[in-house]
């Protein structure tokens, strides 16, 4: 009995893994009510990644999500026309360049970066709320303190800014995909705004402006425990001048 409920089990697993998966940044979670979404459009949102990302559908139609979401269809097409109206979601053409056939897709970029710049702005509340106990505690020298606090919620606050550095540096709008890897870096790996910046900047200074290159140059400064752009610059010139093994 126990091997029976096993291989059910690991069949069970194989056929999850085939089927892939979706994932979504916690940030989105965290901010979708701060910018005046429900869980009903939060659901649609993510059952649109999943048609697009684990099924290759790029454009499901209103019945197909209705019978996904168990919601009648015309409620869908208000909820989608509520987010084109909020910017949150566009439809865009695509043309084919062997066949000419044209074709369109959602694009949901305009929700990550909103969802990053709310996140930044949480965070820099939180910092200015927290400077604002510290000073009130510490008497006299508080004075010393604001100016470092100062900076410390002007650094917040560019991380609102992230997303268009990173396509001015591209030249090219981001894709669903880099936001998602952006959020993801500030979110669940917890890298500064100022240390992927630098990595962006090394990125660009090495010639090789793609993502995972990026991506492994913040995880090989995790590595190293750097912290901040000093140190990163400190590291990066070590590096250089001792050569790749």
């Amino acid at each position: 009995m126990k091997d029976e409920i096993w291989k059910a089990y690991a069949r069970g697993l194989a056929d999850a893994m085939n089927s892939g998966g979706v994932f979504v940044p916690s940030v989105l979670l965290r901010t979708y009510r701060a910018i005046a979404l429900d869980d009903g459009h939060l659901l649609l949102l993510i059952q649109l990644m999943t048609f697009q990302m684990a099924e290759g559908n790029d454009f499901p139609t209103p019945e197909q999500l209705a019978e996904r979401l168990g919601r009648p269809v015309n409620a869908i097409v208000q909820t989608l026309r509520h987010l084109m109206k909020e910017g949150l979601l566009t439809i865009e053409e695509e043309v084919d360049p062997m066949t000419g056939i044209r074709s369109e897709r959602y694009d949901w970029t305009s929700w990550l970066i909103r969802a990053g710049q709310q996140a930044a702005n949480m965070k820099r509340e939180a910092a200015a709320a927290a400077s604002a106990a510290a000073q009130s505690q510490s008497g006299a020298s508080s004075n010393a303190r604001r100016p470092d606090a100062s900076s410390g919620a002007d650094g917040l606050e560019s991380s609102s800014n992230l997303f268009a550095v990173f396509e001015q540096e591209f030249g090219r709008p981001l894709s669903p995909m880099e936001c998602e890897t952006i959020a993801a870096w500030l979110d669940q790996d917890r890298y500064s705004d100022e240390i992927i910046r630098f990595a962006l900047k090394e990125a660009v200074f090495a010639g090789k402006l793609h993502f995972r290159y990026i991506d492994r140059i913040l995880l090989e400064w995790s590595r190293n425990r750097v912290t901040n752009a000093d140190e990163a610059r400190a590291h990066a010139q070590k590096f250089r001048g001792g050569g790749r093994s």
